[in-house]
């Protein structure tokens, strides 16, 4: 039996904001343990599947560096990861038709997929494993397999499961009917009644199975998917298997959940009860829990000082953070926004992330520290015509051979070598030494040394975004 795990990396976590953003959605975020959501979902997808399995990532092609670094910080070797790649986010029914024919053609259409969430926390590692042995049992049988999370309160977040006649005698049943977030009194019913489970988004099946079943219930995807896949093609690069899906082509699937285009009309979906602890991070209040409570039941993560405060979430990222005579909110605190919340209106954090999305501002998207291929780049001031960046570039990493209509740079390196192409020279520049790109000049930087390399960019100009960049030559893949 072939198991292919298979890691839906998508969405912003936007009632996580202001930590999870568009460009560093959710998946990326560090749990109080230091460890992200996407590391632990690569470590718990590993210990399914031997040591040379392979585990396939679909996510936005914006991510996949970031993807490909938490992969190799759950110690996992990088020719056990393959990526799909997509352009735009398009919902789980096109990632998953997209999957399931990969694994089809490379792996025979008997294979069994899971398909896990990237930003799921699931910290019964055993009982997971118990609960997927459970789920591949039916899954060979032909059954679409979801995991259903016996629930704890009546949560209106979730989506819900009605459970019908069982299969076996470990609690696999038949999925009567899927059911949307449901209003309190609704939730209040369903918990009472003991016929109903919490929707987690986990699926098993084999690839064929969930294939036949788009093709019955939903053709348009089966077939546009099958048409992205043939106008795209297959790279390999240091031993990770890349699939950048071919954008015209994609853009046309539709966009659209798995539970609506297949699990809700499918006659062959099953249950099984997911006894280990879930939770999908939804709002700070979930995060919170992560952290321990102090008498007064306050968490706090970073440094913060509490005078009659009771039952408040801290979070700090660099700043001391103190309250007075305050109870049951939520603080975050980053480099360029603060949210102050009540925790019992937590889930209505996503309406900030809109209202900034609707107005173009900078803080839906990007952080001051923005990850790159090569490193990170943090914006320390910016102002009328200039902006200051710190760069961080990792040991041999290079940044694009570029130039800029609008803006000149003066690089000043702080530590470590830097290797730079300006115009038609090329330089070593040492810590304390410092260089001037003119506008319109081509140029690169690089790392040749064996430590991070450290320096301040001072950028002037008329227009300085960061659109204003054209690529001739880039390691990275994004010279087109």
């Amino acid at each position: 039996m072939t198991l292919i795990p298979v890691i839906l990396s998508g969405g912003a976590g936007t009632r996580l904001w202001p930590v999870s953003r568009e460009g560093h959605p959710k998946p990326f975020m560090r749990l109080p343990d230091g460890q992200t959501l996407l590391s632990k979902t690569y470590a718990r997808a590993a210990a399914l599947i031997p040591q040379g399995g392979v585990i396939l990532t679909v996510t936005n092609r914006e991510h996949y560096f970031a993807s490909k670094d938490e992969f190799q910080e759950a110690k996992l070797p990088q020719h056990r990861a393959h990526f799909l790649l997509e352009p735009e986010g398009r919902n789980t029914a096109p990632a998953i038709a997209l999957a399931a024919s990969v694994i089809a053609k490379e792996h025979g259409e008997d294979a069994l997929m899971v398909v896990m969430a990237a930003d799921h926390l699931i910290q019964d590692t055993a009982g997971f494993e118990q609960a997927t042995a459970h789920a591949l049992e039916l899954a060979a049988k032909g059954h679409l397999v979801t995991y259903g999370v016996c629930p704890t309160a009546p949560e209106t977040g979730f989506g819900y499961i009605e459970v019908g006649n069982p299969l076996d005698d470990k609690g696999g049943a038949e999925v009567l009917r899927f059911v949307e977030k449901p209003e309190l009194q609704t939730a209040e019913q369903y918990l009472q009644s003991g016929r109903f489970l919490w929707n987690s988004g986990m699926f098993c099946f084999s690839a064929g199975s969930v294939l036949r079943e788009l093709e019955e219930h939903a053709p348009d995807i089966s077939g546009l998917a099958e048409e992205c896949l043939r106008k795209t093609c297959t790279e390999e690069s240091a031993g990770i298997v890349l699939r950048e899906l071919q954008a015209s082509s994609f853009k046309q699937l539709p966009d659209i959940s798995i539970d609506y285009a297949v699990m809700e009309p499918s006659r062959k979906v099953a249950v099984i009860p997911a006894t280990f602890d879930w939770s999908d991070i939804g709002s700070w209040n979930a995060l919170s829990q992560l952290v321990a409570a102090d008498p007064q039941q306050n968490r706090v993560q970073g440094e913060a000082v509490l005078v009659d405060t009771h039952n408040t979430f801290v979070l700090g990222e660099s700043r001391l953070i103190a309250t007075v005579g305050v109870d049951d909110l939520i603080v975050v605190d980053t480099a360029d926004a603060v949210l102050v919340a009540r925790a019992d209106r937590a889930q209505e954090v996503r309406q900030v992330a809109k209202q900034l999305k609707l107005r173009n501002h900078d803080a839906y998207r990007l952080h001051r520290t923005v990850s790159r291929p090569w490193g990170t780049y943090t914006v320390l001031e910016e102002g009328p015509r200039f902006k200051i960046k710190r760069i961080v570039v990792r040991p041999g990493g290079s940044l694009s051979l570029q130039m800029h209509h609008h803006r000149s740079e003066h690089w000043i390196v702080v530590s470590g070598m830097a290797r730079v192409v300006n115009g038609e020279g090329e330089m070593l520049i040492n810590t304390n030494e410092s260089t001037f790109i003119p506008a319109g000049h081509r140029h690169r930087l690089e790392n040749p040394g064996v430590i991070d390399l450290v320096m301040i960019e001072v950028q002037s100009g008329e227009y300085l975004g960061e659109d204003d960049i054209v690529r001739f030559e880039d390691h990275y893949g994004r010279v087109r």
